[in-house]
């Protein structure tokens, strides 16, 4: 089996390791667990790292245990977080966990009978019963304010404007946080825990509750937190995350995003976000930088998160998907896509409408009169002539033609296309 720490090393994915815990990871598996808030009922991008470290540590013979905070999810980590976030009810909690298993299922194996597969555990189950009284009278007892208040999560928020502040319930997130780390240690053997860099507080409060309660050692690693090369935040666009949810980011989305990424970025993202060995990565960086402009390392990284997130399938609809807006894709293609993604490949193009009682139209009053894709009849009859104008992806070439149901994408769509690159959408109401 692979060294897990060597692994994460020339990867990059190590920010702060505890002493000692390399060593006890030659010894035998091990159990190492990495929280996942589930006040949404996807995963995003920025909980990749954390994940794909649990992977790392699955395929390096350990088990790992994803925990998702139920009862801590009520609560809120102010870790990183300039204001308090919103409390979640029950049902909506149980409707998130599902959906999250769901997704860690396609990095994790939960389903085998392997010695080192992965279990999914619930905080709320072991908190739901927990008293206030006997909460305080074990746990609160053990770690003093002093040392609480020494977490740069704690300083970070109180040194804000004192109109913010922190409530009681954001205070205790680490005790909440350290005593899972705890329970996990005496009921599954659990001696090590891993999380972004940001945790790092709340992973060692865990850590001495630990050493305190039972008088042994526990570890803790975590992961930096990922940057973009120019400084921006990892993850967002102008449209908020890129989910794993494909109802929320569609695979076409999703797949764009890592294509766009800046060469430093995807140097480093390769190395995090895939699985692929040391090797094929050094292979794949020399060859890039050898002609940057075929950019085979964006193609590369994007065809590995999409397969790993979505599917082969998913993969090459979006490869396809992409070639829309400059390749030489057919009608029948285009035809295939669903409604998300033809929206998707195409936002942001001009659109127009028209009713649908007047169709069957004439192309001319189509593209002049009834939308203003072209300025007069005149200049569009000269471009559909000169071969230079196609509707969903198929020349038109007779001035004269009608545009009918046929052509409607989808029930309520037409692309028109001026040239190689002006894209136009009519929607049929």
């Amino acid at each position: 089996m692979k060294n897990f720490v060597e692994e994460l090393k020339w990867r990059g994915m190590i920010h702060d390791i505890t002493p000692g815990t390399e060593e006890e990871l030659k010894k035998g598996q091990m159990s190492a667990y990495v929280g996942i808030d589930p006040t949404g009922d996807s995963l995003h991008i920025g909980h990749l790292v954390s994940i794909m470290i649990l992977k790392h540590f699955q395929a390096c013979g350990n088990k790992p245990y994803a925990l998702v905070g139920g009862a801590t999810g009520m609560i809120g980590d102010p870790s990183m977080k300039s204001a308090e976030r919103n409390l979640l009810d029950e049902q909506t909690l149980a409707h998130n966990v599902k959906c999250i298993k769901e997704q860690l299922g396609k990095f994790l194996d939960f389903e085998s009978d392997a010695p080192n597969k992965a279990e999914l555990v619930n905080n709320y189950d072991w908190m739901k019963d927990y008293t206030f009284i006997n909460f305080t009278r074990d746990i609160g007892k053990l770690i003093t304010v002093n040392y609480m208040m020494s977490k740069d999560s704690v300083k970070k928020r109180l040194s804000r404007d004192s109109s913010e502040g922190m409530s009681f319930t954001e205070f205790t997130y680490q005790l909440l946080q350290g005593y899972d780390f705890l329970y996990l240690y005496e009921h599954e053997n659990v001696r090590l825990q891993l999380g972004g860099a940001d945790q790092w507080g709340n992973i060692t409060t865990g850590t001495e509750l630990i050493r305190r309660v039972l008088g042994k050692e526990a570890y803790a690693l975590t992961c930096p937190l990922i940057t973009k090369a120019d400084g921006g935040k990892f993850g967002k666009t102008e449209k908020g995350n890129i989910w794993l949810d494909p109802e929320r980011t569609t695979p076409y989305q999703f797949y764009q995003f890592w294509l766009n990424v800046s060469d430093d970025d995807a140097e480093r993202y390769i190395k995090i976000f895939t699985m692929l060995d040391r090797e094929t990565i050094e292979a794949a960086i020399s060859e890039h930088r050898a002609d940057p402009g075929r950019r085979t390392l964006q193609k590369l990284l994007a065809k590995e998160v999409t397969v790993m997130v979505h599917s082969e399938a998913e993969y090459e609809k979006a490869v396809a998907a992409s070639q829309m807006l400059f390749g030489k894709s057919t009608s029948e293609e285009l035809r295939k896509l669903d409604e998300k993604t033809f929206l998707a490949v195409f936002d942001g193009v001009p659109t127009f409408e028209i009713d649908k009682a007047k169709l069957p139209c004439g192309v001319l009053d189509l593209l002049a009169v009834e939308t203003s894709i072209f300025p007069s009849k005149g200049e569009a009859r000269k471009m559909i002539q000169g071969n230079g104008f196609s509707i969903n992806k198929d020349k038109f070439t007779d001035p004269n033609a009608q545009v009918g149901e046929a052509d409607i994408i989808d029930g309520k769509y037409i692309l028109a296309q001026k040239g190689k690159k002006d894209y136009y959408i009519i929607i049929v109401k």
